[in-house]
């Protein structure tokens, strides 16, 4: 991973709809200064509410992962921050003029597109990474989430659906910008048609169609160009916990293995992980001679536990009833 933190060099902009509000929305993502992280500021809003990306923020996991300051919300946030940290974004401010970032192609392939003409800015504060050093396990049901020590950031993912157009997928990734390009990038969300009918009589994805998710029926997929991968499904599953894990607000030194895990047991692993900082250092690169080498980040287990990144650590989100939510 690289020693520096990065910005954009430019801002860039996007336009589009909200899976699940179906309303317009427009966006623009801005340089931010070193140790900003990422936030969400809504400018639709006289105060311009500011929302840091960060697990202690997230006030909804159902469909999609949402962020709050008090009642003030973002949704389905993962594609986005995917995008950011796959390309190795770390610092930026993403103003939008509504509650719901825009699906685009239900991907992150259009983010990753306008991020790379953009071009990366390096900075001049070297980056803080968070390295696993001893496995922490989720079990949830059926579903399993587990972190282990590794050198790089390994993502390995399983599902499982009683479809046989799905069926049981498993993939596993070393994730780099060039890897997350290629395999993961541009994998698109998914849904069942009779799922898609149900939520739209209950308010939701009313601006998904066929040119924003694949859309699986009980013998065929509506899709008029199929696939882009034969395991779209199982990727695009992995590219929703790299944006997830991004809310840890650094680089992750870890090997993730999920088993039929979402948006709740992606949330569950990174409370797991700020309630043990005995099981994981901060460290970052250092020379040594004319090598440079990862070295721990020397503070006490109740102050790494305290200082999950973006540096700052901001009140913690708690949901409550009716989907607002009040800092803790």
């Amino acid at each position: 991973m690289d020693k520096w933190q990065h910005t954009l060099k430019k801002t860039i902009s996007f336009a589009g709809i909200g899976l699940h509000s179906g309303k317009a929305v427009k966006l623009a993502v801005k340089p931010a200064e070193p140790n900003t992280g990422i936030r969400f500021i809504r400018t639709d809003l006289d105060d311009n509410v500011v929302i840091p990306a960060s697990l202690f923020r997230v006030a909804d996991t159902r469909l999609a992962t949402t962020l709050a300051h008090e009642d003030i919300q973002v949704s389905t946030t993962e594609h986005l921050l995917a995008a950011l940290a796959g390309m190795g974004i770390d610092n930026a401010e993403i103003e939008l003029d509504g509650d719901e970032v825009p699906i685009m192609d239900g991907s992150a392939a259009p983010f990753v597109h306008v991020l790379k003409k953009a071009g990366r800015q390096r900075q001049k504060s070297t980056r803080l990474m968070l390295k696993i050093t001893s496995p922490i396990e989720i079990k949830n049901g059926e579903s399993c989430i587990r972190i282990e020590p590794c050198d790089g950031f390994k993502v390995s993912g399983e599902i499982d659906f009683d479809h046989d157009l799905v069926q049981k997928q498993s993939f596993s990734i070393e994730v780099d910008n060039q890897n997350f390009i290629k395999e993961i990038a541009s994998a698109r969300t998914f849904g069942f048609l009779h799922e898609v009918e149900y939520l739209r009589q209950n308010g939701k994805a009313l601006g998904g169609s066929l040119d924003n998710a694949i859309v699986i029926d009980r013998s065929e997929i509506l899709n008029r160009e199929g696939l882009r991968f034969s395991d779209e499904f199982v990727r695009h599953k992995i590219l929703d916990l790299i944006g997830d894990m991004a809310l840890l607000g650094c680089p992750l030194l870890g090997h993730i293995t999920a088993k039929r895990s979402g948006h709740a047991q992606h949330l569950l692993l990174m409370e797991a992980i700020a309630d043990n900082p005995e099981k994981w250092q901060f460290v970052r690169w250092t020379h040594k001679g004319e090598e440079s080498v990862l070295e721990k980040v020397v503070m006490g287990t109740r102050a790494a536990g305290n200082k999950i990144l973006p540096y700052f650590v901001p009140p913690r989100v708690i949901p409550i009833a009716g989907g607002a939510a009040l800092p803790a």
